[in-house]
């Protein structure tokens, strides 16, 4: 059968007594499950004594699937090892550890799982470890945040399909990878503030950032950062790149948060794209910044997420 090993590390400002208790207690899951963003309403059913060997979680919803997770041994502050078992999409079973170290003043956690795929889904293997590791930093990150602040600092919500465009974005055209996405977006759109204005371009109009590729295997992203403006077909300067979208149906996606977990809000899309068999045009997906950032505290940043469709 085909095999994978994913695993994703992060360090956590809280002791590893503490950390433990928080991965080990199957009650916490519901706070930081990185697939629960996309369907909060998924059924989830925790067992009695959610600490201890032999307890469980399961869970069954139209976009997450269905399954079961099992504790099978409990090292205290050091090691938890788990049985998860897939009963939709597709049958599986599968090892998924949790290795916690301590790491300066702080806590380092660890996130593996062991897995393998029907035979005739080999294909598969390595596109579930992206997206599985993918899942993972998420998780960890909003379980880093919970640990920290006491609470996630966002929700997402699927608003559907609304009738969108036409749209004309002028801006500044970059490729970055994943995790320069903050510093690499900062330097973009300070570019196009810079540049529209010396063009005669107003920038009154929303702050956008179009995704043209996206490359999961290598993390990296083509994007351009820059403003909506009114439709025009005037040339513009090399420095500048203007990107249109027709009038047309999207799927909206609406983020209320830290924009560390705007990854929730997109994997609730392609989720939800996925399971209503939605086409999307090869025209891009954007996002809008409804508030700013400089201006705004990380809890109250508003992004509309949209995926254009097909006809």
């Amino acid at each position: 059968m085909p095999r994978y090993h994913v695993h994703r590390s992060i360090q956590i400002n809280s002791t590893p007594e503490k950390v433990f208790a928080a991965v080990a207690d199957y009650g916490t899951w519901t706070t930081w499950s990185p697939w629960l963003c996309a369907e909060p309403s998924a059924q989830v059913e925790v067992s009695k004594n959610p600490s201890s060997v032999g307890s469980t979680y399961s869970w069954k919803g139209d976009l997450v699937g269905e399954g079961e997770l099992e504790h099978r041994q409990l090292h205290p502050n050091r090691l938890i090892e788990d049985e998860i078992h897939f009963v939709k999409p597709f049958k599986s079973q599968s090892q998924v550890s949790f290795e916690i170290e301590p790491a300066g003043e702080g806590t380092n956690i660890t996130w593996h799982m062991h897995g393998s795929l029907p035979w005739f889904l080999f294909w598969m293997r390595s596109q579930m470890a992206i997206f599985i590791g993918m899942d993972y930093e998420r998780g960890l990150q909003m379980l880093k945040e919970c640990m920290e602040t006491g609470q996630i600092l966002s929700t997402t919500k699927i608003r559907g399909i609304e009738s969108v465009g036409p749209l004309q974005v002028v801006g500044v055209r970059s490729t970055c990878t994943m995790d320069d996405v903050g510093p690499s977006m900062e330097t973009t759109f300070k570019e196009a503030m810079r540049l529209l204005p010396e063009h005669n371009l107003a920038i009154d109009g929303e702050m956008i950032s179009v995704y043209h590729n996206t490359n999961l295997k290598s993390k990296t992203f083509d994007y351009t950062g820059g403003f909506v403006v009114p439709t025009s077909s005037a040339p513009l300067p090399d420095e500048l790149s203007s990107w249109q979208l027709p009038a047309t149906r999207a799927l909206y996606v609406e983020h209320n948060g830290s924009y560390d977990n705007l990854g929730n809000a997109w994997s609730a899309a392609y989720q939800f794209a996925r399971y209503k068999k939605l086409k999307q045009t090869s025209s891009g997906t954007y996002e809008i910044y409804k508030n700013d950032p400089q201006n705004t505290e990380p809890a109250d940043l508003q992004t509309e997420i949209f995926l254009p469709l097909k006809s």
